[in-house]
């Protein structure tokens, strides 16, 4: 039987011979050994060719379905009475091809019930006591009036998102550097010499940290400020440079050159 063997990618040396049992149509009970180690060694052949590494694995298959081959073509053992000795040299092939099959059907059910519960989104339980204390209320309306109600909820709706957007940009654009600048040089109006903590000890949240920090690193890069840190993760201490043109940076008074 003409038989002809498709390149793909297999996960494994098993994967391939399964492959090829099923498409020549055999039983994994009655496999035609010989032919499957020709297939089998045909496909490896073709790898070499084309430069793809064969891993070890898919080698080690090969040496036992040859040896399993070589077996088959010995005599059958025989008993004192004449009888043959049912010794299939396959059984240990077909049973690791079967326990093969039973583990490959298990992962792709686990890999199709990961892929359904990624699609489901639990709603975490909420107390709803406050709601049914009191009995329900049922609105006597007709068509009209309670098509006018659902407008006015949707106009409702609507200006709620646009509101929330506007005050979602609002938060991001609420300072930027170049303004945080700005404070931090009243800062160095009373004193040459500032903590970091200093800075953000009014509003010590992330952003306002990250900001000041980028602040800091600006006037640094400027070459206004000079930053120490005497130990790790330890406060920073800010010092207005002894330059004249960074007074007047800091401060804003007038610089004569």
């Amino acid at each position: 039987m003409s038989y002809k063997v498709k390149l793909d990618i297999f996960e494994g040396p098993f994967d391939l011979l399964v492959y090829l049992i099923e498409h020549a149509q055999m039983s994994i009970y009655d496999i035609q050994v010989s032919e499957i180690t020709k297939q089998y060694l045909s496909y490896i052949e073709n790898m070499k060719r084309q430069d793809v590494t064969v891993a070890g694995e898919f080698m080690v298959l090969a040496a036992a379905l040859i040896e399993i081959k070589s077996k088959m073509l010995l005599p059958r053992q025989k008993t004192e009475d004449g009888q043959e000795i049912e010794d299939d040299p396959r059984t240990e092939l077909v049973e690791r091809i079967l326990e093969y099959k039973r583990f490959k059907a298990a992962a792709e059910m686990l890999a199709a019930q990961e892929e359904l519960q990624s699609r489901i989104f639990v709603k975490p339980q909420e107390d709803l006591t406050p709601w049914t204390r009191e009995p329900d209320e049922y609105l006597d309306l007709d068509l009209a009036q309670f098509m006018k109600a659902f407008d006015m909820f949707l106009i409702k709706k609507r200006k709620m998102e646009e509101i929330r957007k506007t005050y979602e940009r609002v938060e991001r654009q609420r300072m930027s550097v170049e303004t945080r600048i700005s404070q931090i040089r009243e800062f160095f109006r009373r004193s040459r010499r500032v903590r970091f903590s200093e800075l953000v000890a009014a509003e010590q949240t992330k952003f306002n940290v990250v900001l000041t920090f980028m602040s800091m690193l600006e006037l640094l890069k400027q070459h206004t400020i000079s930053a120490r840190q005497d130990v790790l993760y330890g406060d920073i201490l800010l010092t207005l440079n002894n330059g004249e043109e960074s007074v007047a940076q800091m401060t804003g008074e007038p610089y004569d050159q």
